[in-house]
Order: C-alpha cells, then sequence, then structure tokens
C-alpha cells in the first residue's frame, strides 16, 4: 500500500523538504526529480538545491519543485547560499557525501533535521581513502537518518557512527519512452543499429558506464583475449567516456581486440535492445543502472559479484568474482551458444525486476521518514 501524505490543514503551511545534490550523478539526479514529481504530488512543498547543468538535464522545475542553482563547491559563498535555501526548511535531504557535507555546514546551529541519502561510495586509496573516511564519519554523524541504496552501504553508515542508518532501494525511474526488448519487437531498428556497430554477423556485448579505474575495464579487456578467438568474434562495445578513454583505445589497438569505444550515448536502451549480453565488470557498484536496464530489457547479464550487486538482480544473472578475467570470460563464452541458459536468465531477470520497489513506493518510504523525523508537526 503506498502512502498518501494528507494536504496539509487549513492554516497550516505545507512540510517544505529541501532536497540538495552534489555532483549529481545520473542515477541520484534521477531520483532527486522522481522524488520531487512524488512528493509534490503528496502536497510537499519541494526545493532543489543543485547546479545549474544538473537542471538543464533534469528539469527539476518542470517536476512541481523550486529549483535553486547551488554550485557543487564547499566555499564559504555556496555555504552561505545553501544556508540561505534552507532558512524555512522543515527538513533537508542531502544526496550523497560531497552534498551532506555542505548541508551539514550549512545546517550548523539549526534545529532542522537533516536525511542523507548515500548512493555509492567513494573509490579512493592511500592518504586520499583516510580522507574518505573522515567524510563518512563526519556526515554519517550529522544525519539524522542514513539512507543506503544497497545493504553494504548502510553497514558502512553504521560503521562511521550514523546514528540510524536504513536500507532505502532506489528505484531505476520510468523511462520517458517504452524500452525496446532484446527478444521482442522492433527487429528492424536493432538490426539497423547492429549494422552501425559492425555486428551483423557476430555476438555484440555490451558495457556502459564511465571510463575509470574502478569500472574494472582493464580486467574487461583482458577476458576480450578468450572470446576473440572464437568464431565469428563477438564484439564488445563499451559506452561512456573518461579518463582511461585514450589508454584503453590504445591497449584495442596495440592488441587487436574487437573492441569499440562509443563514447557517451544517450541512446543506451536501444543499445541494450541490440545486445545480446550486457557486461558489468566493476569493483564496486551499489544499484547499477546498467544491470537495472539490463533486467528490464531481458538482456541476459554478467557481472561482478560486488557491493549491492548480488541483492539487486538475485538468481537473475551469471555472476562472477572481481579481477578474476578467467571467471569473467568463462561465463561469457558459455552463455553465447546455450539459448536455452539465456532464455532462462531472461525470465529471471523480468521475475527479480518485479520484485524492485516502484517509483511510488520509494516516494512512499522517504515520506515515511520525512514524516517520522517532523511528527510535531502533527501534533
Amino acid at each position: 500500500m503506498s502512502h498518501v501524505s494528507s494536504p496539509a490543514p487549513q492554516g497550516q503551511t505545507p512540510l517544505h523538504a529541501v532536497q540538495v545534490l552534489g555532483g549529481g550523478s545520473a542515477g541520484s539526479s534521477a531520483h532527486v526529480r522522481s522524488l520531487s514529481v512524488g512528493l509534490a504530488a503528496r502536497g510537499v512543498r519541494v526545493t532543489v538545491c543543485a547546479p545549474d547543468e544538473a537542471d538543464q538535464v533534469y528539469d527539476f522545475a518542470g517536476s512541481g519543485a523550486r529549483h535553486i542553482a547551488v554550485p557543487r563547491r564547499g566555499d564559504p559563498a555556496s555555504v552561505a547560499s545553501l544556508r540561505a535555501a534552507c532558512a524555512d526548511a522543515d527538513l533537508v535531504h542531502a544526496h550523497g557525501l560531497h552534498a551532506g557535507l555542505r548541508t551539514a555546514l550549512a545546517l550548523t546551529g539549526r534545529r532542522v533535521p537533516l536525511v542523507v541519502t548515500w548512493h555509492t561510495r567513494a573509490q579512493a586509496s592511500g592518504a586520499r581513502a583516510h580522507a574518505v573516511r573522515l567524510l563518512e564519519r563526519r556526515v554519517a554523524r550529522a544525519a539524522a537518518v542514513v539512507l543506503g541504496t544497497s545493504s553494504d552501504l548502510v553497514d558502512r553508515a553504521r560503521s562511521r557512527g550514523a546514528r540510524d542508518a536504513r536500507l532505502a532501494p532506489v528505484t531505476l525511474p520510468a523511462p520517458r519512452r517504452p524500452v525496446p526488448t532484446a527478444d521482442g519487437e522492433g527487429g528492424g531498428a536493432r538490426h539497423k543499429l547492429r549494422a552501425e556497430l559492425g555486428a551483423v554477423d557476430r555476438p555484440l556485448l555490451l558495457a556502459v558506464g564511465a571510463l575509470e579505474a574502478h569500472r574494472g575495464y582493464d580486467v574487461l579487456l583482458d577476458a576480450v583475449h578468450a572470446w576473440s578467438r572464437l568464431d565469428p568474434a563477438p564484439l564488445l562495445v563499451i559506452a561512456g567516456e573518461g579518463a582511461l578513454r585514450s589508454a584503453l583505445q590504445a591497449r584495442v589497438d596495440a592488441e587487436g581486440l574487437p573492441v569499440r569505444l562509443v563514447g557517451r550515448r544517450e541512446d543506451v536502451p536501444d543499445l541494450l535492445a541490440a545486445a545480446d549480453l550486457a557486461v558489468l565488470p566493476s569493483r564496486w557498484e551499489s544499484r547499477a543502472l546498467l544491470a537495472q536496464e539490463a533486467l528490464h530489457a531481458r538482456v541476459p547479464l554478467v557481472a561482478t559479484a560486488v557491493g549491492g550487486v548480488p541483492e539487486l538482480v538475485g538468481d537473475a544473472a551469471e555472476l562472477v568474482p572481481y579481477g578474476d578475467a578467467r571467471a569473467l570470460a568463462d561465463a561469457v563464452v558459455g552463455l553465447l551458444p546455450d539459448e536455452g541458459r539465456r532464455a532462462a536468465l531472461r525470465d529471471r531477470g523480468t521475475a527479480q525486476a518485479a520484485t524492485w520497489p516502484t517509483e511510488d513506493e520509494t516516494v512512499a518510504q522517504v515520506l515515511s521518514v520525512y514524516d517520522e523525523l517532523t511528527q510535531p508537526r502533527a501534533l
């Protein structure tokens, strides 16, 4: 049953919830927009503090919220802007560690409940890892409630001193257009896209994500050697941009690998529909967008058993250890010719996706936390 907040009684102002975005990753930005739509529909007054570039993509004002441009900086002027934006807030909800820290600073001296959602975790080592731990501890202890999008993030928040940490899975917002399925209609468009990518008469594998070290693309390229000997050799398409673009391309060229780096793409649903398999080789993920999109699109998935991935996909994907190129290659090579196994994964994926919270259920859970923290308003 969904939680539907009643309009504020006559003479009482509606709850004012301020959402604060930091860097505005795709997952957290889409979540804030979805929350804004749902909360506004339930009579909550919503303000979104986010950089202008995030608003240009996600149109927070169009969701029923008020958008206030606040840059992703921790300088005194930006913190002061955030403090002013939160002046009459009943509750503030920050998304991500940096947003949580800036919001905690902005709320210093005020008795305003702070909720922080941990969507992901920083990938750091050495001295930077120590700094990240200090940041996590500061944010965890400042929040009235920490919401973790996966169980390991909840455990991490608790280990950093969170007073109250809870699991709060973030749903994949409904697409603005129907998502094609790999085994459904639209065969003509699928064939055309495969032709454009160069995969008409050979299997097509898809990986999506920023070209960064923690994404595991080095291990993925190691695994490509195993299936490049197949006839025909599968083509791996990697969609994304990042600092490792030149290094990865150099490896592809030097080793003659059947891999195409296609950069950042706006047509990932179409790429998925054209693919035979999706591959997620990351060192860590919470609720990976690619995993959710693949299961929704009925595309078999091979992924690393890290972070929140196992609880997200259940038995609906082939899971392998991170960093094990042989296991990754074996899973792909074993799945490609096994239509029965791939069909079973498609069906399991559909069933698993049906267990994920809907947007309405996600909004209801968050609103129940808001109600709990602002309960005196109802007395």
